[in-house]
């Protein structure tokens, strides 16, 4: 994209709908504030600027801003119109095309609002909507047509009449303006309409009184325009951000043998001919090498590390922790805030007991120990390199096993020790 366009983000909502205490941007979506795809989305298109509005707590949604982004607050919550007039001394001298984003449409892929802007530019119009055909449009704005089926403005549901509310074609909220055109329509806003704010869409039906040019791209896969504002919508939005997540997984050559029962939170990396079985949980900042196997019933927590080859089965907890390559865990266990080295073996029921009541305390296995059915390891401990835990034993915290020792019974004591592999 050409570097003439600024983006002004719409962040200011409450969490009315959601009957929520958190502001509705940073409600995740994949186990990401839905805000940050807007973000994204904004950053690849190579802007001049950004300008994110903030309003409702806004020193929550603060935390999650890159410096870069320049912000700006609406002191008030009167409306769209109002939000983008405090967004404009930010411009500054800029000129060109101003994009209008809302940070509660975090569906929205890159390709639509390129296609978006092209046109806008291409036809040099003094605005430019996105829209979108619904044979449920209740919620959305509709767009409105003259004689000549030109645009002529956009009517807010709560404003429309019963004819109007049979008009499937809705306004999504993502609309392109000149920058001097929006300046110039937003001096004619008034709040007239029932909830006595400042909508944005009013400049629609102003700048068409005007003679100005006034055109829309209608967006092909509705899913993209989903707005969220209920617990609901947010459900939902969370199964097509899912749905992608998996796509490019599954693209990038990771097996996925159940989508619709496995959960991948987003930015976890997985590696090629991994295969991740049915009701198994990956969570953000999770990595995991090529060969591995993950499931059923697995949980990997967030920022853990799995290496190659390595096996975790079922009803298998990985917290916080790295494993190395070629090490097996594949039965009932809790392994939280540990080390594991290479070609391990983690029995069934193993359970590092990390936290004492105070802070959580590391547990560190090393190369090739071998650890015994229904072991507890009660951090910080330490297992030597092929050293053997007895079934049932308990190694009791501040506890160095040595290299190729075997300790057994509860507390475990060294039975005797193991020759090096």
């Amino acid at each position: 994209m050409k570097k003439n366009i600024a983006v002004i983000i719409l962040a200011a909502g409450k969490s009315t709908r959601m009957n929520s205490q958190r502001p509705k941007v940073l409600h995740p979506l994949c186990s990401r504030p839905m805000l940050g795809y807007v973000l994204d989305l904004a950053e690849g298109l190579r802007a001049n600027r950004i300008i994110t509005v903030l309003g409702h707590k806004h020193q929550e949604v603060r935390k999650i801003l890159k410096p870069k982004i320049k912000v700006v607050r609406q002191r008030r919550l009167l409306g769209t119109a109002d939000g983008v007039k405090a967004a404009l001394p930010l411009l500054g001298n800029f000129k060109g095309t101003v994009l209008i984003l809302c940070a509660d449409t975090p569906l929205l892929k890159k390709k639509t609002i390129t296609d978006l802007l092209e046109s806008h530019a291409e036809n040099q119009h003094d605005a430019t909507l996105l829209t979108a055909q619904l044979n449920n449009p209740q919620g959305y704005g509709r767009i409105l047509r003259d004689k000549y089926a030109s645009i002529c403005g956009i009517v807010e549901e709560n404003d429309a009449d019963d004819f109007q509310k049979e008009i499937k074609e809705i306004n999504t909220g993502i609309i392109c303006f000149k920058k001097e055109s929006l300046i110039r329509a937003l001096k004619y806003i008034k709040p007239h309409n029932r909830k006595k704010e400042y909508y944005l869409t009013d400049a629609i039906g102003i700048l068409y009184k005007n003679g100005s040019l006034v055109d829309n791209v209608k967006v092909s896969d509705t899913q993209e325009i989903l707005g969220i504002n209920s617990r609901a919508e947010l459900a939902q939005a969370n199964k097509v951000m899912q749905r992608r997540i998996h796509e490019a997984l599954m693209k990038a050559g990771v097996a996925i043998i159940d989508p619709d029962s496995t959960f991948i939170s987003y930015n976890a990396k997985i590696g090629r001919d991994t295969v991740i079985y049915p009701f198994t949980v990956i969570e953000k900042d999770v990595r995991i090498g090529k060969f591995c196997s993950i499931g059923p019933f697995a949980h990997v927590r967030e920022a853990s590390r799995i290496e190659d080859g390595v096996h975790i089965g079922n009803f298998v907890e990985i917290a916080r922790s790295r494993v190395k390559r070629n090490t097996s865990i594949r039965h009932f266990g809790y392994i939280g805030d540990s080390r594991i080295g290479k070609m391990a073996n983690i029995g069934a029921g193993t359970i590092t007991a990390n936290f004492d009541g105070k802070k959580k305390n590391a547990t560190v296995i090393k190369d090739k120990a071998f650890i015994g059915s229904d072991t507890v390891l009660i951090a910080p401990v330490t297992i030597g390199r092929n050293a053997v835990t007895g079934a049932g034993s308990v190694v009791t915290r501040n506890t160095n096993v040595p290299e190729g020792a075997t300790v057994v019974g509860v507390p475990a004591r060294v039975l005797k020790r193991r020759g090096k592999l």
